[in-house]
């Protein structure tokens, strides 16, 4: 990691891999919305390329939890020190100031068009209607409330990723204060991740959502950033060391990625070893694009945008695919017109994530922060709040 006395700037390659997790997400629901409506465009496609262009977006979710876990660990250590210092209080309000506001401004979008009774936003009975689905989100089990009744509304059933984080965070900085040294609080999270995989195990596993959406189907990829923040902290890297971890990192998620039908043959999915081996990679580029500070070419600038913003984009990039999916049916369905939705459901989500970013849960984030007067001084005084908001702030999101 950077030195502790310098205060962070973004980090391009954490940006970089938010990006390419939100836009795996994106292609996905895009993906789910032409597959229900019987749209035959991926005719002629190869098995593989329609797996890497269009059902990645598990595997998205998956990089977004490795990469919170780091921020969020590292945050931790860079703002009180050491796990046995971790401020309780501190740590609540700050993760009320990044995700509640935003949260409750899209259940209140989601409840009103479920009240005007807007195809696709309404919540059935089958799941226990709209006070059941806002009880679920509030108390963040959404994941469970589906694996019981049913899957929600697309624009609820993408709370389950928060539902995971969320109930993560919520015992993490507890496990700081109770284990108080890193080397002890090594061992729960290392837990995590070996009970990672028998989540997602189709033995050990047999409702297919809750294979998907477990609480610890997704924490061990959490663990395994928190442990990369942890390993990393106080100590510099050779430069031959970060060749071999940047390497074996891009091969490993690389492999994920683009041979998941390669993998999921070897008894890879089937064990939920896949996931744990895209978040190892995910974890090895983090720390190579920690200590090296790498800035991305000119020409990844769309996706550090939508990396950047990946946690306003994702909680409303729905409203958006919806929208424009209901005026791809209206114009007929046509098969010519599949590459235009899929441009314009990505690039006008970048958009609105950036609207509701800059205009409505950055300055509410910022608000929050400052209205509360018990953040303890941080540890290093070098680093300015400003400095410490870039790097922790803005940066640390889904």
């Amino acid at each position: 990691m950077t030195n502790p006395s310098h205060g962070w700037t973004r980090l391009d390659g954490v940006d970089l891999l938010r990006g390419f997790a939100i836009f795996f997400v994106l292609m996905n629901h895009v993906n789910m919305r032409l597959l229900g409506a019987h749209v035959p465009y991926m005719h002629g496609l190869r098995l593989q390329v329609v797996y890497s262009l269009f059902w990645n977006g598990q595997f998205g979710v998956q990089m977004f939890f490795a990469v919170s876990g780091f921020l969020i660990t590292a945050m931790t250590l860079r703002r009180w020190g050491s796990p046995a210092t971790v401020n309780l209080r501190g740590f609540y309000w700050l993760r009320f100031a990044r995700i509640v506001p935003l949260l409750l401004l899209l259940l209140a979008v989601l409840s009103a068009l479920h009240l005007a009774h807007v195809r696709d936003f309404v919540v059935s009975s089958k799941t226990g209607g709209l006070g059941r689905a806002l009880f679920a989100a509030l108390t963040f089990h959404v994941n469970l409330l589906e694996a019981r009744r049913g899957y929600l509304p697309a624009g609820w059933d993408i709370l389950w990723s928060l539902s995971v984080e969320e109930v993560f965070y919520l015992f993490f900085p507890l496990a700081c204060l109770l284990f108080r040294r890193t080397r002890f609080l090594v061992a729960p999270l290392l837990l995590f991740v070996v009970l990672g995989p028998f989540a997602r195990s189709h033995a050990f596993n047999h409702n297919p959502v809750w294979r998907e959406y477990s609480y610890l189907g997704g924490m061990d990829a959490i663990a395994l950033g928190c442990l990369t923040a942890l390993v990393l902290a106080g100590r510099r890297v050779s430069r031959a060391a970060l060749w071999i971890c940047g390497a074996g990192g891009a091969v490993l998620t690389i492999f994920s990625l683009c041979f998941s039908v390669r993998a999921y043959a070897w008894g890879l999915g089937r064990n939920g070893l896949n996931m744990t081996v895209l978040a190892v990679g995910t974890c090895m580029l983090i720390a190579v694009f920690a200590q090296s500070e790498w800035k991305a070419p000119r020409a990844f600038a769309p996706l550090l945008v939508l990396g950047r913003r990946s946690y306003e984009t994702y909680l409303t990039h729905l409203l958006v695919v919806l929208g424009l999916f209901s005026l791809f049916l209206a114009a007929g369905k046509s098969v010519r017109y599949v590459p235009v939705l899929f441009i314009g459901s990505i690039v006008f989500s970048g958009v609105l994530g950036e609207v509701v970013a800059r205009f409505y849960s950055e300055p509410i984030n910022r608000w929050l922060r400052r209205r509360w007067n018990g953040v303890p001084t941080p540890r290093f005084a070098e680093t300015s709040d400003n400095q410490r908001d870039t790097a922790y702030g803005s940066n640390v999101t889904q």
